[in-house]
């Protein structure tokens, strides 16, 4: 019965802990520093979503089939969530519910208004949205929701992937 207990108490907080170390809490300086360099040849792909958001959560497994079918390219795919910071417990399990493998980061930018155009002066601000850098350069932008054929043409279309 105590062995029983232990294990318990040790999955409990094996589980607390993983759930601890999966999303991170980012600045607007500090994603950017992540993901615009300007000597990296690898292309970020980063999706912009929320869990209260229905189309993100729906787009969600075509971003994940396609950073597992590009793995082997120079590509990284990442996961900005835009809940709010005291909603990190909820994107955490989100995540582990949702077995996310790609990196997924919380941002904690302030105000919108002041930073939505430093990501693309055309996002009205809405989500889902996505962005790419390569090189330190914009590649792509897009405000709304893609299907699976749409993120796989364009991330093999913007890494010259055949």
């Amino acid at each position: 019965m105590l062995l029983r207990i232990q294990l318990i108490w040790v999955v409990f907080l094996l589980s607390f802990t993983l759930a601890e170390n999966r999303v991170s809490v980012v600045n607007m300086e500090q994603l950017k520093n992540q993901t615009i360099k300007k000597d990296n040849d690898s292309l970020y792909v980063i999706n912009f979503w929320a869990t209260w958001c229905k189309p993100c959560i729906q787009e969600l497994p075509y971003f994940q089939s396609a950073a597992e079918k590009f793995s082997g390219k120079k590509v990284k795919f990442l996961f900005v969530s835009l809940n709010s910071l005291k909603e990190l417990k909820i994107v955490e399990t989100f995540t582990i519910n949702k077995k996310i493998k790609q990196e997924v980061l919380l941002l904690n930018a302030g105000n919108p208004n002041v930073w939505i155009d430093k990501v693309d002066s055309t996002w009205s601000g809405s989500i889902p949205a996505t962005v790419m850098y390569k090189n330190g350069q914009k590649m792509f932008f897009k405000e709304g929701e893609f299907t699976q054929t749409e993120i796989d043409s364009i991330t093999q279309l913007k890494t010259n992937t055949p």
